[in-house]
Order: structure tokens, then sequence, then C-alpha cells
């Protein structure tokens, strides 16, 4: 009796996984945030929050046409629901020429390519094979995605610095990816289970890179050489001009950090689900 059975173990590792990714959907919080209180969203990307979106969607499709797929319809509608309110918020604040980008970007990504897929799988694939189709697009879009840790892993190497991916976040990713293999391992559901192998690998190597360049310098000493470029190309304007010009870089900079945690977070996200 005190032996759990695999639909049980199963339901837990699914809970488990449905608490730890919504709290992975609420990262970009502080982001946004200070994109509220700045009133505008330059210098932050949306295209993390659109392939998110579009990985939620994806598996929300999957999980109606599969049959006993309660926890992965809850997280996604949840996810899905988060992330029309980043885009929006994006959109309300976002400069006249990121905002036409944004809406290019969703309308190819989560309008046209989603119903073509719908459209396809509806008119051309019969019965059970419309779940295995379906299965092998959401497979192949979240191994696809793999590309973005593995760009901040390559960047950690070789500024030898963690600044750019907090342990907690890799911690985070890695427990998700975790208990979505155990959910899809118990559940026989190659779909989820196989993708997560790649999350729980990359987020292991995360953590180690963290572990081995945690202290070092070279982000330090990146920056001293930065503001040395940056004087050298103001020293020729007032002190006013220097001052604003001086204090630009600072906060792209800024946004730049937070902008590549949250592409991480987005695109790891859609392999943990």
């Amino acid at each position: 009796m005190g032996i759990l059975t695999p639909h049980q173990l199963a339901f837990i590792f699914g809970l488990l996984g449905n608490i730890v990714s919504f709290l992975v959907f609420l990262a970009p919080v502080p982001t946004f945030l200070i994109i509220y209180k700045k009133k505008s969203s330059e210098g932050y990307h949306s295209i993390p929050y659109v392939i998110a979106l579009s990985s939620a969607m994806l598996l929300l499709y999957y999980g109606l046409l599969k049959s006993n797929a309660v926890l992965i319809i809850t997280i996604n509608s949840i996810g899905c629901v988060i992330e029309v309110i980043y885009l929006m918020l994006y959109l309300i604040y976002a400069p006249q020429k990121q905002k036409s980008f944004t809406i290019k970007l969703i309308l190819v990504f989560n309008v046209g390519a989603f119903a073509l897929m719908m459209v396809t799988v509806s008119f051309f694939v019969k019965g059970p094979n419309r779940v295995t189709a379906v299965g092998c697009v959401c497979a192949v879009y979240n191994v696809a995605v793999f590309s973005a840790p593995l760009s901040i892993m390559r960047r950690v190497i070789k500024t030898k610095s963690v600044e750019y991916m907090p342990f907690s976040l890799s911690f985070f990713l890695t427990l998700c990816a975790t208990m979505w293999f155990f959910y899809g391992l118990f559940v026989k559901d190659m779909v989820i289970a196989l993708p997560n192998v790649l999350g729980f690998l990359f987020g292991i190597a995360q953590m180690i890179l963290y572990l081995v360049y945690k202290g070092k310098k070279g982000n330090e000493s990146n920056q001293k050489q930065q503001e040395c470029t940056e004087m050298k190309m103001n020293s020729t304007e007032d002190d006013k001009a220097y001052t604003k010009d001086n204090n630009q870089p600072t906060d792209l900079q800024t946004n730049r950090q937070m902008n590549v945690l949250f592409q991480r977070r987005s695109l790891e996200l859609n392999v943990n689900v």
C-alpha cells in the first residue's frame, strides 16, 4: 500500500511541474514593472514572449487533442494568458518601430503559423494520428529553441562572467525540466519527456558553469574597458552631453542583461512543459 502507482506519481510530478512552471512564467514581472514605471519598453525585446506564447499555444493544442492531459492544459492555458498580458503591456509602451516589428512577429508566429498547422492537421491528418503529428511539431519546436541557452553558455565562457546567467534561474529551470521529464515518463508521453532530458542536461551544465566562473572578474574588466571607450568617444562633447551619453549605454547595458535573462527563461520554458 505504501508504493505509489505510475498514475499517482505522474499526478505528483505534473502538479509540481505546474507550480514550478508558473513561478518561471512570472519571472519577467520585475521587467514589466520597470517598463510601467518608465512608460517605455525601448531597449527590451519582444521575441522571448512571442516564442513563449507560441510554445504554450502548441502544447495547449496538443493537450486538448490528447486524452488525460489536464495538467498540460492547465499550465499552458495559464502560460498563454500571462504571455498575452506581457505582449499587451509591451505594445502599449513600445516605440512605433518596435511595436510594428512585434505585431508582425505575432501575426507570423502566433496567428499565421499556428493557424496553418491547425488547418493542416484538421484536414489532412485523421484520427489518433493528429496527436502524433502535433506532438512531433511540439517536440521539434522545443528542441530547436535550445540555441538560446547555448548562446548564453558560450557568452559565459567567453567573458568568464556569470552576470547574464544567475544560478537561481538555472536551478529552477533544471527543476522544471526534471518534473516534466518524470511526468512524461510515468504517463509514457515521449513528446513531454524527451525534450526535457536536454533541458535537464543544459540546466546542469549551466549550474556547473556558474560554479566555475563565480567570482571571476572578467565582467568587471569588460565594464572598465567599455567605460574607457565611452569616455574617449564622448571627450569632444560638453559636460551635459557627455553625462547624458555616458548614462545611456549604462541603461542599455542593464536592459540588455535583463533581456538576455528573460529570453533564456522564455525559450527554456518551452521545453519544460
